[in-house]
């Protein structure tokens, strides 16, 4: 079996690998360093399955050409989305580049992301140098 997949059960008994599926999320500050991040790792990003907040998402997806499932925007709820699935036991890493000087009141709280990827044991990377160790060693 590949690095980075597990085995999933498809209908009809049939099995097939399944990828990761990694959440990526960031601040206002942060989204450029998130395009860039995501454009450097394409080839591996490519071969997972990602989730992002809404305008983080549209934001990789025009950037870089990466299929990405947009949740609603973090003032809307994207990021309570994503702690959701994260919960349900559906998203392997969490990608969340924050911006501890000047975020905005909109921008999505870290807190309880964190709380839930520490119950769940789901990594959490919170700056690029983290991003870049989580998805070497991971993927």
């Amino acid at each position: 079996m590949e690095k980075g997949h597990k085995i999933g059960v498809v209908s009809k008994g049939r099995k097939r690998a399944k990828t990761k599926r990694i959440a990526l999320i960031a601040h206002d500050a942060k989204k450029v360093d998130i395009v860039m991040f995501a454009n450097k790792h394409k080839d591996k990003l490519n071969q997972c399955e990602l989730i992002a907040t809404g305008t983080t998402g549209k934001m990789i997806k025009s950037k870089t050409g990466l299929e990405v499932k947009q949740m609603h925007s973090g003032p809307d709820g994207g990021d309570l989305q994503i702690a959701g699935l994260i919960a349900s036991g559906e998203i392997e890493l969490v990608i969340f580049l924050r911006d501890t000087l000047t975020a905005q009141p909109h921008d999505p709280d870290i807190s309880a992301l964190m709380r839930v990827c520490d119950v769940h044991n789901i990594p959490l990377a919170t700056n690029l140098a983290s991003a870049e160790a989580l998805i070497v060693s991971l993927l």
